[in-house]
């Protein structure tokens, strides 16, 4: 029996076996849907076993390329559906179960299709049953789901061998990227009590620019024009906010107005950075192996990129001792330097630098690292996610320097939160300026770069 014929079946004998009066339709397709489920799976288990067995080692063979070993495992798979009695399926059924099984074998399962569509910006596997997706900055639970616990640990397997990283009992998590970028990280028991869990933070195919942040409302274009003239004039900047609030992609939006005659040095976990400029030199750190030698942290990248001559250095994220590193470089003439930091605040951002640089180990009183980092950072730019689930610079602060024992920071746009939300919970405000002429306007001026700060005054007034 065809699988079309045994939804008319299950249909069937799903209303036959309700009482009269207490069967509805969302009761039928419910099961029509959980025993059509099972059915499927079991077919789709039988023939990935069959599959396997087949192939054996050639799935490993390093002598055959992607393309190839895509064909063979095709031309394999079809020798086992004809040769399975039990699959009578149309063409249909035998074309997507073909497709599923291949993205089991040698793809990324159930998550291939979710990764085609660029609706979801976030997967995130909880257990192999259980898998949300996030859409428009709002999270929904997903139909797709792993077989098994097994079947998820295979998945991560092959995302992390991909680029030379492993994941077992000793090393239980891992962060790994895709081949288009995207960010990964897993966690296995015994440190994933309910199963291992997997989170993928996708990277946009096309990255996005300015003009699209402008579109999405994340800024207004007078902001833009203001923060492409802070990067032409060379000034130090931090993207702070918190997780998924976009740090990273406002980051690549910055690293864009870098003129592409200059020398940038990028540094990251895990490359996600995309610089169209030519002169670009990409680091990457690495974790210890198994013997648990060989890491370079990002610290030793910092380092190290000093003795490359940049122009400009870029650092995915201070997470460590690498901001005192980082925070020497800006000081001593690597003027132009980016990276984004964790804070919820530009008051959070100087404070949880202050406690990075500390995590180095070296024993300085906390005026001089105060002192160091106000003189470093000229700028922070504060992205939030709002509880609509938009993404918006909500703060653009300068760091004047020190007051005493204070930082003073001076707010050049802030976000009107007064404006309240409209009918569908959106967020009517925007950043407005202060008003406030900032002082690196003479770097402005230095530079030969022309912005007009007089209109950016009189629009706040």
């Amino acid at each position: 029996m065809k699988l079309s014929e045994r939804l008319g079946a299950v249909r069937e004998a799903s209303t036959f076996s309700q009482p009269a009066g207490e069967s509805t339709e969302t009761d039928q397709d419910l099961a029509v849907a959980g025993a059509l489920g099972d059915a499927y799976a079991q077919m789709k288990a039988r023939a990935s076993e069959s599959l396997f067995e087949r192939l054996g080692s050639r799935l490993n063979d390093p002598n055959l390329t992607e393309d190839q070993l895509h064909v063979f495992v095709r031309e394999e798979l079809s020798a086992v559906i004809e040769a399975d009695q039990t699959l009578l399926l149309s063409s249909e059924e035998r074309r997507r179960l073909s497709k599923d099984v291949e993205d089991d074998v040698i793809g990324l399962g159930p998550l291939e299709r979710m990764l085609e569509d660029d609706t979801i910006t976030e997967i995130m596997v909880n257990r192999f049953d259980q898998v949300y997706v996030e859409r428009k900055g709002k999270l929904t639970l997903s139909s797709s789901r792993f077989t098994s616990e097994e079947h998820l640990r295979r998945i991560i397997d092959r995302i992390v061998s991909q680029v030379g990283r492993r994941v077992d009992e000793s090393s239980p998590l891992v962060d790994a990227r895709l081949a288009d970028g995207s960010r990964v990280n897993a966690v296995i028991p015994p440190l994933s009590v309910d199963g291992s869990s997997l989170t993928i933070r996708k990277f946009s195919k096309d990255p996005f620019k300015v003009s699209d942040l402008i579109a999405f409302g994340s800024m207004s274009e007078q902001m833009a024009h203001l923060l492409h003239a802070c990067v032409q004039a060379r000034l130090n900047i931090l993207v702070s906010g918190g997780t998924g609030t976009g740090k990273t992609t406002l980051l690549n939006v910055l690293s864009g107005f870098i003129p592409s005659n200059e020398r940038i040095v990028t540094i990251e976990d895990a490359v996600e950075l995309n610089l169209q400029q030519p002169h670009v030199v990409r680091l990457e750190s690495r974790p210890p192996n198994i013997e648990g030698s060989g890491e370079i942290k990002i610290r030793d990248l910092v380092r190290n990129s000093l003795r490359m001559r940049p122009d400009r250095i870029v650092v995915g994220e201070c997470r460590g001792g690498e901001a005192l590193d980082m925070l020497q470089a800006m000081n001593t003439g690597h003027d132009g330097s980016i990276s984004t930091l964790h804070a919820n605040s530009p008051r959070d951002c100087m404070s949880r630098l202050e406690t990075l640089v500390l995590m180095a180990g070296m024993d300085l009183p906390l005026r001089a690292i105060r002192e160091q980092a106000s003189s470093a950072v000229d700028l922070i730019v504060q992205i939030q996610r709002l509880r609509d689930g938009s993404r918006r610079v909500v703060n653009v602060t300068e760091v004047m320097g020190m007051e005493g024992d204070t930082v003073v920071l001076q707010d050049i746009f802030t976000f009107d939160f007064a404006a309240g939300v409209d009918e569908h919970g959106k967020f009517r405000g925007h950043a407005i300026p202060t008003g406030i002429r900032p002082r690196f306007s003479e770097r402005f001026e230095d530079h030969g770069i022309k912005f007009d700060l007089d209109n950016l005054v009189k629009k706040a007034g």
